[in-house]
């Protein structure tokens, strides 16, 4: 069964235009007044529908975790707008945001660093509610927040004797369980999971992915979810964007991304997967990239991709493609001169 969204024609929950964020890397020349910057986001655009996924997917340092960080504004971004519901966060106080941070939860990477280990499961889960009741931004009582950390307990398969116990006394697994559950503690509308199973047992993978999809289910939830999996993000994504080098590269749905990918960088990510099918795997044939990635401190004229590109034209190196809609799938968006030229 795929997630909720798949298949429904609903509205935008998340508007990102144009997203960057660039981080202050030292100064360069002999009287540094050259500032340099990491481009780890170097505008990008998507929006996310109500009771959808989208997999954000691309190898290491590409600027997934960033992404995430900049749209739940625990980094400022350097410039772009993040809208979630129709509001800009960009233009919130304090205040503000935290109430909007209600409807936009994290559940983080690396279930071992992400839990405070002077805390117990109760605690932690309950420390969204109290936080909120200390704002003023919660009417709920302590017997209701007990209440609702056994429910939530429950929910993702914890035992709720559980709730007295530190972190280090879970399995890897487990502690990401509490990880969800304090993720759902606000009830919001949107989760972003920042490669919530790259840490885990492959076992324990279909576990958590699964658990992930029966909640969406039960709550119409919608996620951004970033992995560098390319089986887990077929598996969870209604659409997948492809990123490279700070820049989405390719954007659809999953089925036609997986079919049809049209990007060259796409076409070697997919063709980077193994297939368990021995007969189908002798017989694929393997698109090798060569060169190194580019340093992501230096900005350039052209297409990031163009050093490593089998498909390079002179163009590519003068001028960056934009995103824009592949010819005869209006859905299916590519960035790349020979797709869109052709």
């Amino acid at each position: 069964m795929r997630p909720a969204g798949r298949g429904k024609q609903v509205s935008n929950l998340l508007d990102v235009k144009d997203l960057r964020m660039h981080f202050p890397a030292g100064s360069k020349g002999i009287i540094k007044r050259q500032k340099q910057f990491i481009y780890a986001v170097d505008g990008i655009s998507f929006s996310l529908r109500k009771g959808e996924t989208l997999g954000l997917v691309g190898e290491s340092g590409c600027g997934k975790s960033t992404v995430v960080r900049a749209v739940s504004y625990l980094y400022t971004p350097t410039s772009g707008e993040v809208c979630l519901n129709g509001k800009n966060l960009g233009g919130m106080n304090k205040q503000e945001l935290l109430e909007a941070r209600r409807n936009m939860q994290i559940v983080f990477q690396n279930p071992y660093a992400s839990l405070n280990p002077r805390m117990t499961t109760g605690e932690i889960i309950a420390e969204p509610l109290r936080i909120y009741k200390k704002y003023r931004l919660l009417e709920i009582s302590s017997e209701e927040i007990d209440t609702r950390v056994e429910k939530l307990m429950d929910l993702v398969g914890l035992l709720r004797f559980y709730k007295n116990r530190y972190p280090h006394e879970f399995s890897g697994g487990q502690r990401q369980r509490i990880g969800i559950a304090r993720s759902l503690a606000l009830n919001p509308q949107l989760i972003l999971a920042d490669e919530p199973v790259s840490a885990l047992d492959v076992s324990i993978q279909a576990q958590i992915l699964n658990l992930f999809k029966d909640i969406q289910k039960e709550f119409g939830l919608s996620y951004l979810f970033i992995a560098h999996d390319l089986a887990v993000i077929e598996y969870i994504s209604d659409r997948i964007a492809v990123m490279y080098l700070g820049k989405i590269v390719e954007i659809s749905n999953y089925s036609d991304l997986y079919k049809r990918p049209l990007h060259p960088y796409t076409q070697a990510l997919l063709s980077s997967a193994p297939i368990p099918d021995p007969k189908i795997e002798a017989q694929r044939k393997r698109i090798i990239l060569t060169g190194d990635v580019p340093s992501p401190n230096i900005q350039r004229p052209g297409c990031y991709f163009y050093d490593r590109c089998p498909c390079k034209m002179d163009k590519c190196k003068l001028s960056q493609p934009q995103l824009i809609s592949a010819p005869g799938n209006d859905d299916h968006k590519v960035a790349c001169f020979a797709v869109n030229n052709s």
